[in-house]
């Protein structure tokens, strides 16, 4: 599969979610199995661009190709300020947010509310594209089935961008209204597949290898998108690739496996957030690799009052081989597990 000029080994790929897709997490999951990963959305608003929150979203330090940076925000020549910062910080890829159905973002009629004002949207996409066209980076775009269940206007949207320029559309399967409530439908993305020459992308409650099997036989789409499901369980990615290559399930991973990754992950990403924000930040990544396995409630909540990043890795060191001296492989751990996760998908 390409977007534009680049050719992913795989279309399997990880979804922009605020807080948690930073550098370090998309860097274990293209390790783990994904062959693609968006970043954290970043604001269109240039006067946060110098912010500590804005500058870690924007680096790219050591990141495989191709880096694919989501953009947010509501006007045209903004959005293309925005994609044109970004490209040269490294990106390669412009995801622009019609998806994000978080209050904060849709009040200021960003994210998922941009698809209310379809001329509004597409000017967006246009401006977009013209910033990145020139300098050879492919657009995409993000976006729900509509903004409540009588306004499912994802496929008229959909034809708009791809006649704008986008390069590939990324459909969740839930309104806006829904938030992440109740269950995606695919009705509506194989609808935007059948109507597009350009790559569609299905997303929502991939949570298993099966479920990912029947999403693709349902909406015939060309890749899969995975958020809240990878959150604590970052293999997902090559189990689900395994499965739909063979039909067969991959045992589970060793304990001291998922130890050693979960160890490098907290590493590098005490780098980039420093001791005070790394170690609270943290807190949610082990919280999620944790919470169903043997002792992981206990655990997750001892490690909580832990506030320095070596006593942290020590307690995880602590956690993982006592589990591994029982359980070599690690026990099955119910995709529900993540469902209730507090991070907001965009």
């Amino acid at each position: 599969m390409r977007i534009g000029p680049h050719e992913l080994p795989n279309h399997l790929f990880v979804a922009p979610m605020a807080g948690v897709t930073d550098r370090p997490f998309r860097t274990l999951c293209k390790r783990l199995g994904a062959g693609y990963a968006v970043s954290e959305m970043v604001t269109s608003r240039k006067d946060l661009w110098n912010s500590l929150k804005t500058s870690r979203r924007a680096d790219h330090t050591g990141e495989t190709a191709p880096i694919a940076v989501q953009i947010a925000g509501t006007e045209p020549g903004m959005m293309a300020e925005a994609a044109a910062y970004n490209i040269d910080r490294g990106a390669q890829i412009i995801d622009i947010n019609m998806g994000c159905p978080a209050k904060k973002v849709c009040n200021k009629w960003a994210g998922s509310a941009l698809m209310r004002d379809e001329p509004g949207a597409i000017a967006i996409v246009e401006a977009v594209v013209a910033a990145c066209a020139p300098r050879g980076v492919p657009v995409t775009l993000k976006m729900r089935t509509g903004w409540c269940d009588t306004e499912r206007n994802a496929v008229a949207l959909a034809r708009a961008a791809e006649a704008a320029g986008v390069a590939m559309v990324t459909v969740h399967g839930r309104t806006r209204e829904q938030g992440y409530k109740g269950q995606a439908e695919y009705e509506t993305v194989a609808a935007v597949k059948a109507a597009l020459g350009i790559p569609v992308v299905a997303n929502g409650d991939i949570d298993s290898p099966e479920k990912a099997l029947a999403v693709l036989q349902a909406t015939g789409a060309d890749a899969l998108m995975i958020g809240r499901a990878a959150q604590g369980r970052p293999w997902i990615f090559r189990e689900i690739a395994h499965f739909l290559a063979t039909g067969t399930h991959l045992p589970p991973p060793e304990t001291r496996e998922v130890q050693a990754w979960l160890t490098e992950h907290l590493r590098d990403h005490y780098t980039l957030y420093g001791e005070d924000a790394g170690v609270r930040s943290a807190r949610k990544h082990i919280g999620w690799a944790v919470r169903a396995l043997p002792g992981g409630e206990a655990f997750r909540a001892a490690m909580n009052t832990l506030d320095d990043c070596e006593a942290q890795l020590r307690a995880v060191t602590t956690f993982f081989e006592a589990l591994a001296d029982t359980h070599r492989l690690l026990p099955s751990t119910p995709p529900a597990a993540n469902q209730d996760a507090l991070a907001q998908q965009a």
